[in-house]
This record gives C-alpha cells, structure tokens and sequence, in this order.
C-alpha cells in the first residue's frame, strides 16, 4: 500500500498567563489572609471564619501549583515529552479540582456539627476580617481575568471569585447576627460556602478530566470537521479521525484521507488547503494527515468514523 504521510506544522500559539510576580504576591496574601482568619475563626468562635479560612488554605497549594504550571506550559518540547509542557496546566486544574472537593466535605462536616453545637460568635471580628479577605480576594480575581482561557488559571480564577462571594455572604451575615443575634447563620454561611466549593470545583474536574482522557475538545463536532475536509477538492474519503486538546485553546487532529493518483505537488496543494480549513474554521493548528491511494483495497482495520464524498 503506498501511502504519503505529511504533518501541518504547529502553530505559534500563546497562552495568556498572569506573571509570576503576582502569583508570588498573590501568594504571600492569601497566608497572610488565612493566618488572620484561622485567628479570627478561634477568637470569634465563628464557624464561617474557620470554613473560609480553609478554603483559603486550599488556595494556597492552588496558586503554587498554578505558578508551577504557568512556567511549565512554556517549556519547550524535547525527546521524551514530543508535544512539550502545554498540559502541564490541565493536569494542574485537574488536582486542584480534587483538592477543593475534599475541602468542601470537611466544610461541610464543621458546619452540620455547628448546627448541632452552636456557639454564640463574635460578629466584630467577622465583619473585620471578611472585609479584608474580601479586598484580597476581590484583588485576586481582578488580576487574573485576563489570562481566564487558559484552564488552569481559570480554576484558579474561580475559586478566588467564589472567595470572594463568600466574603460577601459572611459579611452580610455578620451584621444581620450583629442585629437579630441569630445563631445558625454563622454555620449556615459555612454550608453555602460548601456548597459553592464544590460547584466550582465539579466543573472544573469534569472539563480538566474530558481533556486528559483526550476527549473531543468541547464545541466541537466531528463530523463538522470531516465534511469541511471533504469539500476541498481532491478528497473522495476521510476516516479514523481523531481530535484531542494538548493544552488550553490548543487542538491536535489525526486523519486518514483517500484522494486520487497524482503528482506529490498536488497533493501538497491538497494538504495546504486542509490544514487552512482547519486552523480559520476550527482553530486545529497541529494536524496529522495520512494520504491513501484511491482504489487501493481497504484494511479491514476498524474505522469507528468513515466519511465519503458525495461529489461525482
């Protein structure tokens, strides 16, 4: 079987991603932030505090590891790792996921327990500190807005957002305990704070997830991407596509395609016009394309995918 196997060079594709200055300063402020809340939380006996104090505290291996990442990614490629560092920052967001899970049941367990137990709080530290946890958070978050498509920073911008929300809510409940002095608020703001951590984290853990088991990259449809191969002129079938992300934004392709008898400069015209279709229609900028003579017999090897051209 005669076969012509050709690569669409990698593109010159750049991730955004904040400087590693202010993930050093964002770092240093939040041990800051939940040395203070660790402190409050035990003086102030509020449940809300010591909660957020943790999911604070999970911040903490998250930016490191989000620093890590973000030097990672931009490592070149060598003999042992072809594609380079691109998914260091996926498999980042993928451990942070399941970091934050496991601080949301110990959020959840202190605060059923404080249902059962309640403890009159200090709302004086409570409002203190959540407006400072809130300037940091809020800082944070604003920082990192930018550089929110790449995966891993995004998880990192979700959880500083959802920080930042319970700083919120636990302001708020402090001055309605100031006034009513109402008890089960303080372990109530510890359930939702639970519950918005582990919202943010499911998603991120599914997505970081789909991209590790090299799923599809969401949006995307292949058999979209076949049909638009199969309009340039040339190609009469495509079949065992695949489609995976090597990074944030970044798609990989690998195909088979049948086309006619022809000189090797037609099919490198072919090629071109492929790999054009695929970078402006679906941002693929790294393909792999097997060509196959046209009237050769088939393999017998199991194509899960076969697309054919309906065109004369």
């Amino acid at each position: 079987m005669v076969s012509m196997h050709v690569h669409c060079g990698p593109n010159a594709h750049s991730h955004i991603k904040p400087a590693s200055g202010f993930l050093s300063a964002a770092l240093l402020a939040t041990l800051i932030l939940v040395a203070a809340e660790f402190l409050g939380g035990y003086l102030g006996h509020s449940i809300a505090l010591l909660s957020d104090a943790i999911h604070n505290l999970s911040d903490v291996p998250t930016i490191l590891i989000s620093w890590i990442a973000a030097h990672w990614a931009g490592r070149p490629a060598d003999a042992e790792r072809t594609f380079g560092y691109r998914r260091a920052g996926v498999l980042a967001a993928f451990a942070n996921s399941i970091l934050l899970l496991l601080v949301a049941l110990a959020l959840l367990w202190g605060s059923l327990d404080r249902f059962r137990h309640p403890v009159a709080v200090r709302e004086q530290w409570m409002i203190g500190l959540s407006l400072l946890a809130l300037a940091i958070n809020g800082g944070i978050t604003l920082g990192l807005v930018r550089g929110r498509r790449d995966l891993n920073i995004r998880a990192l911008l979700v959880h500083n957002f959802g920080d930042a929300l319970s700083n919120v809510g636990i302001l708020a409940g402090a001055v309605v305990i100031r006034v009513t002095g109402t008890l089960w608020l303080d372990p109530a703001l510890g359930l939702l704070i639970a519950g918005l951590v582990l919202w943010s984290s499911i998603g991120i853990l599914r997505e970081s997830g789909h991209i590790l088991l090299e799923g599809l990259p969401r949006k995307m449809c292949l058999p979209e991407v076949a049909q638009a191969i199969l309009q340039v002129p040339g190609v009469q079938e495509v079949h065992d596509v695949h489609i995976w992300t090597l990074g944030t934004d970044d798609h990989a392709l690998s195909c088979h395609i049948r086309i006619p008898d022809m000189h090797m400069e037609q099919s490198e015209r072919i090629l071109t016009e492929i790999c054009g279709r695929l970078a402006n229609t679906f941002g693929i900028h790294h393909a792999t394309v097997q060509f196959e003579r046209a009237g050769l017999p088939e393999t017998g090897f199991y194509m899960p995918e076969t697309f054919r051209s309906t065109k004369e």
